[in-house]
């Protein structure tokens, strides 16, 4: 029981480090793009103590709020990600190789978290549970290997893919 506990301890500690490492990536890079997310949740939240301060009798106005900042949010990570597609297709000079080294870029950055809770996982398997059955300690050994095998092959890729397109095209 103490294992179990154990393994899903790391687990929530190894997600919530994802869910802060994804978080940290995903940058606004325009500061109009800042100014107008700060104004919406400026209007949220005013529309929120107005809300609890005098109280309404229509309780639509604040999902219906909640519904355009996310709204807005979308349409701003859409814009930002065909603006950032849109670079890839200048930089390579098709849009073929433009949207490859787009996707291999976002295999780069999401390989980065599944790796390193499959490496925890294989860790598991070959130091806390592995202690008593050899043949599981062979099986995290052989995750291990392989989630690291994945990870370097994920992380190198991108760099191969720019070398050999751009050498090649001059």
């Amino acid at each position: 029981m103490k294992k179990v506990v154990a393994i899903i301890f790391i687990l929530i500690c190894i997600l919530s480090s994802v869910s802060v490492y994804a978080t940290s990536t995903s940058t606004i890079n325009d500061k109009t793009e800042i100014q107008s997310a700060q104004a919406s949740d400026k209007e949220v939240n005013n529309m929120e103590i107005y809300n609890k301060t005098y109280g309404t009798e229509n309780n639509r106005t604040t999902p219906n709020a909640i519904n355009s900042k996310m709204e807005s949010q979308l349409v701003q990570i859409k814009d930002r990600e065909l603006r950032s597609i849109e670079d890839y297709n200048k930089a390579y000079g098709t849009e073929s190789y433009g949207i490859t080294a787009y996707m291999l870029n976002k295999v780069r950055i999401y390989s980065i978290p599944f790796c390193f809770i499959g490496i925890a996982v294989g860790a598991i398997y070959q130091y806390v549970i592995g202690i008593r059955k050899i043949d599981v300690r062979d099986k995290g050994f052989l995750l291990i290997i392989g989630f690291v095998t994945i990870f370097v092959i994920c992380q190198v890729l991108p760099l191969i893919f720019a070398v050999v397109v751009k050498s090649w095209r001059g």
